[in-house]
């Protein structure tokens, strides 16, 4: 009779007939904690402003070309020695 009892069951009265069999309520467990670790890649898009400043450099060099010019000028002298009178005698 101690063998017959059925795993779930109570049998209060000890006779092995199934007359007092109730249910019994669910019996809680400690939690069982299952740890999973994940890994997540996130893309995160960072801006790297880059301003390029031109300098632009405008030299001019200076060079000096001489333009020669020339002039002429007549000049007339009159070597007046007189008159023809001057040379009578």
């Amino acid at each position: 009779m101690l063998f017959n009892n059925r795993f779930g069951m109570r049998n209060n009265c000890g006779c092995g007939c199934n007359c007092c069999n109730r249910e019994q309520q669910p019996i809680m467990e400690p939690v069982v904690t299952n740890c999973i670790e994940k890994e997540f890649y996130h893309e995160v898009p960072h801006v790297c402003p880059i301003h390029t400043h031109t300098i632009n450099r405008h030299i001019y060099t200076h060079t000096y070309t001489p333009q020669y010019s020339c002039s002429e000028e007549d000049q007339v002298i009159n070597n007046d020695c007189g008159s023809c009178s001057n040379f009578r005698q």
